[in-house]
């Protein structure tokens, strides 16, 4: 009898329509998430400050693998990448993968990781293997009947909670989210206008949804230390519940100082970090409050449990950025609080909408800003619309 778990084929897709798949930012004309006014890495150009579209966020694309084993059970996942991530698949990864058996994710992810390290180690490539690694939890889960809660030790809470990341936090509020993460319109390249402006703005979402309504503020890697230091004295008034991703992503030592500076604030990142190694000394120096790795950029699953090990012993918590389904399985089965961001899906950011569109069946979606997680095989899902894809050749 043929081993089931015996990989045969790895086949990759690209998605070709907008607001369906793993890029976020692929989306149409109009949606907040590209048009949104948001201080960004690209804030001090004025040709590309008021929109994320302008200067290409979305241009990679997303990708879908699906990975076959001898008994014809298949596991599939998204992410992002375009056509780079669907050639690394097709012409460097599938030697890694096919006539292995699926369960020694392990084995695989390390080769995976080992053999781009020329060309890798962050950004696209990473991501493209945590394409790879979710297929086959995945897979796993389909062959043997569980959830992959159940394969990752179980769970510590079969319901989570959302905050939910929009440019309306009066509607989350409506929606029955616990709480709203706004993005920051203004950058240090703004001057001081800018800097009051953004205090406005903030003063202004914070009246719409009351004191006692959490409010957070991604500062998308767009800001300087001084900068943060005045901006978030200024705000201390409003009650804000963390700053995130305020500084570049490799700016270890500028958060030591935010740290130093405001050491009673609740300063996050880590979605734009990419590996274990870059999270060890996030973890160790003690100036980060919250780990926000995207499960669907830092490597997958197999990444994500290696840097919350790590991230267990300094009593961490971390509530990962994005990631749907990915997400929701991984913070079930964490003994932290079980909060989860929800990144608004719908053009106008006031309604709920699959975090991948339209392209599975069986994604779960929060209601009232809740959810219990389904106990469906693998991550729960299956491609709708194979019309929607296009085989990479």
């Amino acid at each position: 009898m043929a081993n089931q778990f015996e990989i045969t084929d790895v086949r990759v897709y690209l998605v070709e329509s907008e607001g369906n798949g793993g890029d976020y930012f692929q989306q149409g004309k109009g949606h907040w998430l590209i048009d949104t006014l948001i201080a960004n890495p690209m804030s001090g150009y004025e040709k590309y400050k008021a929109s994320r579209s302008s200067w290409g966020i979305g241009v990679m694309g997303s990708i879908v693998v699906e990975i076959e084993t001898a008994s014809g059970a298949c596991g599939i996942a998204t992410g992002f990448g375009g056509h780079p991530a669907a050639w690394l698949v097709k012409n460097h990864f599938r030697r890694f993968l096919v006539g292995e058996d699926a369960r020694n994710v392990n084995k695989i992810w390390d080769q995976l990781f080992r053999a781009s390290m020329p060309y890798g180690r962050k950004g696209m490539p990473i991501a493209t293997i945590s394409v790879v690694d979710l297929a086959l939890w995945d897979l796993i889960g389909k062959v043997r009947g569980e959830p992959v809660f159940n394969l990752i030790g179980g769970l510590c809470h079969d319901e989570i909670t959302f905050y939910c990341t929009g440019p309306e936090p009066a509607a989350v509020r409506d929606l029955g989210f616990w709480g709203s993460k706004v993005p920051l319109p203004h950058s240090h390249f703004d001057g001081e206008a800018g800097l009051v402006k953004n205090i406005e703005y903030l003063a202004a979402q914070r009246a719409k949804v009351g004191p006692d309504f959490p409010l957070m503020v991604d500062c998308y890697m767009s800001l300087t230390v001084p900068y943060a230091i005045r901006l978030a004295e200024a705000a201390k008034p409003l009650g804000i519940y963390w700053w995130e991703e305020v500084l570049h992503p490799d700016d270890i030592e500028g958060y030591r100082l935010l740290k130093q500076a405001h050491p009673t604030l609740t300063w996050t990142t880590g979605e734009h970090e990419y590996t274990r190694y870059g999270f060890r000394q996030l973890i160790a120096d003690r100036t980060i409050d919250i780990l926000q790795p995207d499960v669907m950029w830092v490597g997958g699953m197999t990444a994500l449990l290696q840097i919350a090990a790590q991230a267990a012993a300094y009593d961490l918590p971390i509530i990962p950025h994005g990631s749907g389904p990915y997400a929701y399985h991984f913070i079930g089965s964490q003994p932290n609080v079980p909060l989860c961001e929800y990144v608004a899906a719908s053009p106008d950011g006031r309604s709920i909408r699959p975090v991948f569109g339209n392209l599975f069946t069986g994604e779960d979606l929060p209601q009232n800003g809740r959810l219990k997680i389904s106990d469906a095989p693998g991550f729960g899902m299956e491609i709708a619309d194979r019309g929607l894809l296009k085989l990479f050749e």
